[in-house]
């Protein structure tokens, strides 16, 4: 098995609790419950109707609002309107769903990380750790000034802006930049 989330598995094998979160964030400015499912929630924020049309437009609402366990770094409104002018617009076209899906699968990882797990993961890997996404991309996170970095293939690098957002299914943390796949 791969060392993606490796301190996940061995937390749960150990049977080693995970630690108890009082009450999720905010996200765009809506409440998140625990209970729900990624979906459920995203729907509710403000700062993800672009990725919630996105998720829909490529099919992958039943997805994300499956069993999991998933961990999502989630792409705010203003880090689609980062990308160059029209590229959502042209992605959200029918005959662009692969790219689309492709996109979006790269933001998802088959594991539930938190916080937590993922700096001890780019602590134990020496600075930057190696993730494998369910859309078969290679993501790295590491670590600066005191903030949790994913980079994507193609060299760009978003920061975890709100982590730890726990869903019945998953995590997701709130990103400021798309993640992109090698083109």
């Amino acid at each position: 098995m791969k060392t993606t989330f490796r301190i996940a598995i061995a937390a749960l094998a150990l049977g080693t609790a995970l630690p108890a979160f009082a009450e999720n964030p905010m996200v765009g400015g809506a409440a998140m419950y625990e209970s729900k499912n990624i979906v459920e929630n995203a729907v509710n924020s403000a700062d993800h109707t672009t990725l919630v049309a996105a998720v829909k437009a490529a099919g992958l609402v039943d997805t994300l609002a499956g069993e999991g366990p998933f961990t999502v770094f989630a792409p705010t409104n203003d880090a689609f309107a980062k990308l160059p002018e029209g590229t959502v617009d042209t992605l959200l076209k029918p005959e662009n769903k692969e790219m689309l899906t492709k996109i979006l699968t790269c933001h998802v990882v088959a594991a539930k990380a938190n916080a937590e797990m993922v700096k001890a993961m780019i602590q134990q890997d020496g600075g930057k750790h190696e993730i494998d996404t369910v859309g078969g991309c290679k993501l790295w996170a590491k670590s600066e000034g005191g903030k949790v970095m994913i980079g994507d293939e193609q060299g760009n690098w978003a920061t975890v802006t709100i982590a730890d957002v726990m869903q019945s299914n998953g995590v997701i943390h709130v990103i400021d930049t798309v993640l992109l796949p090698k083109m």
